[in-house]
């Protein structure tokens, strides 16, 4: 029991932060205090191997997350899939934490509804239950059949509740509902910047005045 106690609780929450929103940054803020986390690292990724190319480049990407982040406890802007080459796998970025934080850290994956949806496509998606845990940020609608499969790798590892996910270092699923699903679309911000409308209560102030002073998302003529 000590050992649980005492292990760190770590979780990654990757994505293209383009550019980082109060929606991205409100569900850091919920999930930290939902699973009791030490630490949220907020990972720009390089390449996503299933989306197109982010629309600026990654240092500035990652430069808006740090603006955004500020100095707000828990969560970290961590570069490290910037710093490597080639498509950014998540097998790969938690395998960099599991030897950074030991064997025994409650090492956990966060994504989105429709990210897990999308689970089985992913690269080696059975070596990510190997090193963490993921936790799906649920929908309304989670209750919808999964895709084969999908169902085929999960089943069995569904819990509960946050004291039996964390129970082990790895290797479990839980879907958790946070409180303030904030309805913010990066998709949206961009078109709102390329359009030179307002993008003002969607972005924290920093990001937006940063945005705003470089001409970023400008649609050019």
């Amino acid at each position: 029991m000590s050992e649980t106690i005492q292990a760190p609780r770590i979780a990654m929450l990757g994505g293209t932060f383009d550019p980082v929103h109060l929606g991205h940054l409100r569900s850091a803020v919920e999930l930290h205090e939902a699973l009791g986390l030490d630490r949220v690292h907020m990972i720009p990724a390089a390449q996503p191997p299933l989306r197109g190319a982010p629309q600026i480049s990654p240092q500035e990407r990652l430069a808006l997350l740090r603006l955004g982040i500020g100095d707000t406890p828990g969560l970290v802007a961590d570069p490290r899939e910037l710093e490597r080459q080639g498509p950014s796998y998540s097998a790969d970025t938690l395998a960099e934490l599991r030897q950074a934080y030991g064997p025994q850290a409650r090492l956990v994956m966060a994504l989105g509804h429709d990210a897990f949806l999308r689970l089985a496509d992913w690269h080696a998606p059975e070596r990510l239950f190997a090193l963490a845990h993921l936790v799906v940020v649920d929908r309304p609608d989670h209750e919808d059949a999964l895709p084969a499969a999908l169902a085929e790798l999960v089943d069995g590892r569904e819990v509960d509740d946050v004291a039996t996910l964390m129970a082990a270092p790895s290797g479990r699923l839980l879907r958790l509902r946070l409180p303030s699903r904030m309805a913010i679309s990066a998709t949206e911000v961009r078109r709102r910047l390329a359009e030179g409308r307002s993008v003002h209560y969607l972005l924290p102030e920093a990001v937006e005045a940063r945005i705003l002073e470089r001409g970023l998302y400008r649609r050019t003529r």
